[in-house]
């Protein structure tokens, strides 16, 4: 262990080398590709650009099983961003949150989880910021838990949207690490959750002769660039008012109900691509006008289409001891709320997919595994935050 730590620490040193002789001026275009260069001559001259590839590979490969968790785990980032040819490696090196039920890149919170376990983390609210935060940790109280998405809630005239991003001190409309997003209807009780890349299977058009060509795709206009429907959510009428537990639905557009099955394959992607506002040449997603389109995008499916999974929460007992109604977290929520749910997908399959609840006043603990990923999850957890006015 202490060999990999003393490897680590040199590929630091080399990196920082790196950064202090290669990018320390800028002010004139000339010093920039001079500068470029040493950094190159720098990365050449170094121990580690000998290195034979397969004793390259071995060295990351040990580094990789070694960190576990965070926050030692940061150093396989580290490792994949000391050039092109070690973050290869390290992208073949580094297996799924499928395999490994570990989350590493970026890609990873738009990656199912494990098949055989639940991926605990944990949610941070702050009311009077509207703002949500999610963390990897098995431990709500635990402050030190990997930072992996943030959401802030943005209320519009007829319906509320929740804009999900990789960063925390940056939640904006036009932020350049926008993920996605959670748009409600008027009542709360319908939600649509955009994705800002297309699905795998390609993105939902509209036919029009009109054709936009974004990043080698045919994309209609009038689907906003940017954001695409990957799962519905539906809040039935609750009858009994705040007596009652509600009932949920999530349609999965984009995950096939045979994934839920022994040797079922959800959808995975492999890259993920932060935009930018100048990449998307209309943003309209960003403004009230796109609101009539989404709203329609958004409507509820009374019926799903055949072959997507379809989420619905665990019907709660009644305690008569208690006088409530109970479901069983394992020990993972603490606190009585209308909030907490539990998500299967169907009576046969006991196995929870998604569970949410309430451990503080401010704090949630959500766990998830296969077939959603920690995007989706996230998605699904915060539309039990927003206000059901004609639920409750």
């Amino acid at each position: 262990m202490s060999s990999l730590r003393s490897i680590i620490q040199d590929v630091k040193g080399e990196l920082g080398s790196i950064s202090r002789k290669g990018f320390g001026l800028r002010s004139r275009s000339h010093r920039v590709v001079q500068d470029a260069s040493v950094a190159i001559d720098v990365l050449k001259q170094s121990c580690w650009a000998n290195m034979p590839p397969e004793l390259l590979r071995e060295v990351l490969m040990r580094i990789e099983a070694s960190e576990e968790t965070w926050p030692p785990r940061k150093n396989v980032i580290v490792c994949a961003g000391v050039c092109r040819s070690w973050r290869q490696i390290m992208k073949e090196i580094v297996k799924t949150p499928e395999i490994s039920a570990k989350l590493t890149f970026p890609i990873s919170l738009k990656q199912p989880g494990p098949r055989d376990s639940l991926v605990q983390c944990y949610i941070k609210r702050s009311p009077s910021k509207q703002t949500y935060y999610l963390y990897l940790s098995n431990q709500a109280s635990n402050v030190d838990g990997k930072f992996l998405l943030a959401a802030r809630k943005c209320r519009r005239p007829i319906c509320t949207d929740y804009i999900i991003t990789l960063n925390s001190d940056d939640i904006a409309k036009g932020s350049n690490t926008y993920v996605g997003k959670l748009r409600s209807n008027f009542l709360g009780t319908k939600f649509t959750v955009y994705d800002a890349q297309p699905p795998i299977s390609g993105p939902r058009i509209c036919k029009s002769r009109s054709i936009r060509l974004i990043n080698l795709k045919q994309v209609s206009p009038k689907v906003p660039v940017g954001n695409y429907p990957v799962a519905h959510i539906s809040y039935e009428l609750n009858g009994l008012g705040s007596r009652g537990p509600r009932r949920m639905q999530c349609v999965m557009d984009t995950i096939p109900v045979s994934s839920i099955e022994p040797g079922g394959v959800a959808p995975t992607q492999t890259e993920f691509v932060i935009g930018s506002p100048e990449t998307f040449p209309s943003i309209s997603f960003f403004r009230s006008k796109s609101t009539r389109m989404e709203n329609f995008q958004s409507a509820p499916l009374t019926e799903p289409k055949d072959g997507m999974l379809v989420l619905r929460n665990k019907s709660p007992r009644w305690h008569e001891q208690l006088q409530c109604w109970c479901l069983n977290f394992h020990g993972r929520v603490t606190v009585a709320s209308v909030k907490n749910f539990q998500l299967v997908a169907n009576p046969e399959h006991e196995n929870v997919i998604l569970q949410f609840g309430k451990v503080d006043k401010d704090l949630f603990t959500m766990d998830y595994r296969y077939p959603i990923s920690a995007f989706q999850a996230f998605a699904i957890c915060l539309s039990s935050f927003d206000t059901k006015i004609a639920c409750e």
